[in-house]
């Protein structure tokens, strides 16, 4: 029997990774991930605060020791002195794929007119993608849903593990075979 997938899931937050609030948006990533796919997978999970080594580290043991494919960070994203997120996302990475970003951006628009504001980011680092997401479960659903789609084929792409959602709630797209 093969090995289930990997995914991590990265809380940044000063006041979570205190204690001070509960890791609400972390969770709400798993929740989604649990709903959408049907690959069985397993959860890397940290809560971290808003400081740029703190998240670069994870994001470099996730990918490099624990095998993850698809690391979802939440938090940390907007113009803030302390978000650093997508900072810390480029600087581990060895691709950068702008594309998440202005989808997301695109989506949440739909919803609030401070999304301009946002700067969520995706890249590649080795075979794992690592996506930013905001930090409010609501906005996570709607830029998680905007992207989800592609992150399959993206993952196919860059030879990590094969993720298969349920078509009934999530569809990936997957260019036919020739």
């Amino acid at each position: 029997m093969s090995q289930p997938a990997k995914i991590g899931v990265v809380n940044v937050s000063d006041r979570a990774s205190q204690g001070v609030y509960e890791d609400i948006p972390g969770k709400a990533c798993v929740e989604l991930l649990e709903e959408w796919l049907v690959t069985p997978f397993e959860t890397e999970y940290a809560v971290v605060p808003d400081e740029q080594d703190q998240i670069e580290s994870t994001l470099k043991k996730f990918a490099d020791e624990k095998g993850c494919s698809l690391i979802v960070t939440t938090g940390g994203t907007g113009p803030a002195k302390r978000d650093i997120t997508p900072e810390a996302t480029e600087a581990v990475c060895e691709k950068m794929l702008p594309g998440f970003g202005e989808l997301m951006r695109t989506a949440s628009l739909q919803y609030v007119p401070t999304a301009i504001l946002s700067r969520q980011t995706a890249g590649v680092r080795g075979s794992c993608l690592i996506l930013n997401l905001p930090g409010k479960p609501k906005a996570i659903r709607e830029n998680l849903e905007s992207v989800f789609p592609a992150i399959p084929y993206c993952i196919d792409l860059i030879e990590g593990a094969f993720f298969e959602t349920d078509p009934s709630v999530m569809k990936a797209f997957r260019p036919k075979a020739r």
